[in-house]
């Protein structure tokens, strides 16, 4: 606790030498007067609120959409017998980029207040509120007490998401296949659908006799693919997810990406697990399917970084297969420049296609394509041979995976999202997964 003293009582000591000097120039005049202005500090600091008559609180966790702006509320209840009057900041990172502005007190016994703070987070992950610090003034406002509080609270910048746009055409895309996939499947498949009237051409052993019984006609059994499958989405969080693409990270663009897909997966009735990997595990999510898996996705998604170390390729795959025991399919997230690969993923990946259906995923960057397309000048010829390098042996390495039983989406950011989607909906529809 600090006292403090206004602009006021500065103002007050002008005044009071101006009248010394101009109208009573005597020791006297100075004595009275600088008594009069103690007295009336002594007496303001008396009167002031006391910072224990303040209760401050707030819910200890927001959650807002990267991109959009949340509102913090504080609330202040005052629990003394003195009317508590100032002002009140509350601070916060800049990284959170808040809307401060000083917000003033004026609370009666056992009144209480609430005052709002803007936020804009401008990465994600969580932003610790600072202190908040409150400026009690007595009723003369010439002096006060000022004292930080500490009210523990944080802001979650979750992903922005920007590919839910394309959930709802990719649901109702996922729905016709499941139509059509039942028609195509009469009396045989994987999961009990209905019953529906026999007719010409049908397996009879997919009539249901017990059920043909209770009815008038004759029944049969009418499946579809099965619902509970499991979807594994595995992100690297080492040195290359930490590369510039576009206005962000391949992280960024992987986290994307896997949304879409975990929320496709959710509404087709399957079972998905999150890992981020480097080292160690960053994230985890396991076993969630259904409504709430987007949320834990993004919650969990919030807070992860790249780190500037090489992922452990065979620490990842070991956490995976001790993770999954079931056959899934695993959409794996990392580079597909030629030495990471040969180093770090073909080494590891039979071992994981033995077990699981691997679907590798990469964040191609646009730039290099735009540069192997522009050959105006000199320099951009060079600029071209280079990205024409890249390529090929993004090319090399694509072809090796594919041979390799693996399946392979790389895309530019904007469009990763939907290309993984789509590929997810074209195993569906051959019944891959």
């Amino acid at each position: 606790m600090t006292v403090v003293v206004t602009g006021r009582l500065a103002a007050a000591a002008a005044a009071a030498a101006l009248l010394v000097t101009l109208v009573l120039p005597s020791w006297f005049a100075v004595i009275v007067l600088t008594c009069a202005l103690a007295a009336a500090l002594c007496i303001d600091l008396g009167m002031a609120g006391q910072a224990p008559d303040l209760a401050l609180s707030r819910a200890s966790l927001t959650t807002v959409r990267l991109g959009r702006s949340v509102g913090v509320e504080l609330v202040a209840v005052n629990t003394g017998t003195r009317t508590l009057r100032g002002t009140l900041w509350d601070d916060w990172p800049d990284s959170a980029r808040a809307q401060t502005r000083p917000h003033q007190v004026d609370l009666a016994p056992g009144a209480q207040a609430r005052f709002h703070t803007t936020l804009n987070p401008t990465y994600r992950g969580d932003r610790v509120a600072g202190p908040v610090t409150v400026r009690l003034l007595g009723p003369l406002g010439l002096a006060g007490r000022q004292t930080r509080f500490s009210v523990p609270a944080r802001v979650r910048a979750l992903p922005a998401f920007r590919s839910e746009r394309l959930l709802r055409s990719k649901v109702r895309r996922l729905h016709h296949l499941d139509g059509r996939n039942l028609a195509d499947r009469r009396g045989q498949g994987t999961e009990f659908d209905s019953f529906r009237k026999y007719v010409a051409g049908d397996d009879v052993r997919a009539i249901d006799w017990r059920a043909t019984a209770r009815a008038t006609d004759v029944l049969v059994r009418t499946w579809r693919p099965e619902r509970n499958r499991h979807v594994a989405l595995l992100l690297e969080t080492g040195r290359v997810s930490a590369g510039r693409v576009g206005a962000g990270t391949r992280l960024d663009a992987s986290i994307e990406a896997a949304l879409l897909l975990g929320a496709l997966a959710a509404a087709a009735g399957d079972s998905v697990d999150l890992l981020a990997f480097d080292r160690q595990p960053r994230a985890e999510v396991r076993g969630v399917g259904g409504k709430g898996l987007q949320l834990k996705l993004m919650h969990a998604m919030a807070g992860i970084t790249p780190t500037l170390v090489d992922t452990d390729s065979s620490g990842l795959v070991r956490a995976v297969i001790q993770r999954t025991r079931r056959r899934s399919l695993v959409v794996w997230f990392t580079g597909l420049d030629g030495a990471t690969v040969e180093e770090n993923v073909l080494p590891v990946l039979p071992v994981l296609a033995q077990r699981h259906r691997v679907l590798i995923v990469s964040v191609t960057d646009p730039d290099v394509a735009a540069a192997a397309a522009r050959r105006d000048t000199l320099s951009d010829l060079g600029l071209a041979a280079a990205a024409e390098s890249v390529l090929a042996e993004r090319a090399v390495v694509q072809e090796s995976l594919r041979r390799s039983g693996v399946a392979v989406i790389a895309a530019p950011p904007e469009r990763l999202p939907e290309a993984l989607a789509d590929e997810y909906l074209e195993l569906k529809q051959s019944g891959a997964v």
